[in-house]
């Protein structure tokens, strides 16, 4: 069975858990989270592991995380104390980092490793909801700090043989992350963008995909839906690895005054 690939939103922070008593989110991340929390069901079988690259995490080389057991990494600011004190206690998988690096390493990547880094918010935040048990591995994978579209997309097909193994790959950022710019004022060029991106992303063709995702600093309003393109880059991956396979915006959402698009591949 071949697994397909994901670009998912992580959400702002710790939203899905502001309520101490564990209550529902505030009521604009409600629908965010019921999409995270269907996502393992959706699959056509549950994976042995997943393979997440989030937005929170550059190297100058792409680089696995080799550890099993990691803490969390609390690299948000401002939030109630009892969100620093969250848990997800999945295991790592090194036999999972070591053939991704096998992978990459085949077709001319330098890869990196790490073991003692916490999982950072893009990571544990979408995987508490998405698999609350906490008992899928996952293996981490980082950024590329030079943040190279055409580079990221080619890392993605290199890991492709590992949705044929089992293994979940998922790109966590946001298809709108502009700090700056937030409210309903910004809702009708949000909108626009996430329309120019969602055509690019879903386009029938997988070369012209590629190509038009890759120039996706050339599309309309680029810029100001990503002022830096960090959390736009695993969707590079997520599609790279989704190889010849149809493209899907399976949610698409308001928060914050953004529309924010989730998509599958394969």
């Amino acid at each position: 069975m071949t697994l397909p690939t994901l670009f998912i939103p992580h959400g702002g922070g710790p939203c899905f858990f502001m309520d101490p008593n564990g209550g529902p989110p505030d009521p604009m991340w409600r629908p965010m989270q019921a999409y995270l929390a269907g996502l393992i069901d959706s699959l056509p079988e549950r994976p042995k592991a997943i393979l997440l690259v989030s937005g929170h995490w550059e190297e100058d080389h792409v680089t696995v995380h080799t550890g099993n057991g990691q803490l969390l990494l609390f690299d948000y600011h401002g939030f109630p104390e009892h969100t620093y004190r969250l848990r997800w206690d999945a295991p790592g998988s090194p036999e999972v980092a070591a053939r991704a690096k096998t992978l990459l390493e085949g077709v001319g990547f330098p890869v990196g490793e790490e073991h003692a880094r916490g999982w950072d918010h893009g990571v544990f935040i979408p995987m508490m909801v998405a698999v609350p048990g906490a008992d899928i591995p996952l293996v981490q994978l980082s950024l590329r700090k030079d943040l190279d579209p055409a580079a990221h997309i080619a890392i993605g097909k290199a890991l492709a043989p590992l949705r044929d193994e089992g293994v979940l790959i998922v790109g966590s950022g946001m298809s709108f992350h502009n700090l700056r710019a937030r409210g309903p004022q910004v809702t009708p060029v949000a909108d626009e963008w996430d329309a120019v991106l969602v055509d690019a992303v879903t386009d029938p063709d997988p070369a012209r995909r590629a190509e038009r995702v890759a120039a996706w600093d050339k599309l309309p309003h680029a810029h100001f839906a990503h002022p830096r393109e960090e959390h736009l880059l695993p969707l590079m991956v997520a599609l790279g690895a989704g190889g010849e396979g149809p493209a899907v915006a399976e949610y698409r959402d308001h928060v914050m005054g953004w529309a924010v698009s989730g998509f599958r591949f394969g």
